[in-house]
């Protein structure tokens, strides 16, 4: 429901056509391929200090498909910094745990929506291959 939301609120700000939605559809299901492919190169490489790196460039590679990729790499970033603050604070009772790394995360994730170069994050001794 909240995409569904999202997407109308776009259009009447935007003033989106019908060729625009599927336009802006298709950057926004591009950029959230470009987020998971940036997650499972993190979850693969398993490199130290790694993090900052990778949540900048999914947001970089994301943003460079247009508005729907910057609204795709937003709405996955925002959740994928809320959630584990939520369920440590339904689970703890402290919303605190993380917080620091959590907004250092989001950073990064400004940093490459904003089309900066997410290298600026890449830790000296990452494979090339990422």
């Amino acid at each position: 429901m909240k995409l569904f939301t999202g997407l109308v609120f776009c259009s009447l700000v935007l003033g989106v056509s019908s060729q625009g939605w599927f336009e802006f559809l298709g950057q926004a299901f591009d950029g959230a391929k470009d987020m998971w492919r940036a997650y499972s190169d993190m979850r693969e490489a398993n490199y130290k200090n790694s993090d900052k790196y990778f949540h900048a460039r999914g947001n970089y590679d994301a943003a460079q498909r247009g508005p729907g990729g910057v609204w795709a790499a937003e709405v996955i970033s925002d959740f994928r910094e809320a959630y584990p603050r939520l369920t440590d604070l339904l689970k703890h009772g402290d919303s605190g745990h993380g917080l620091e790394d959590s907004l250092a995360d989001q950073e990064a994730n400004r940093w490459g929506r904003s089309g900066k170069n997410p290298n600026y994050y890449r830790p000296p001794g990452l494979p090339d291959k990422y």
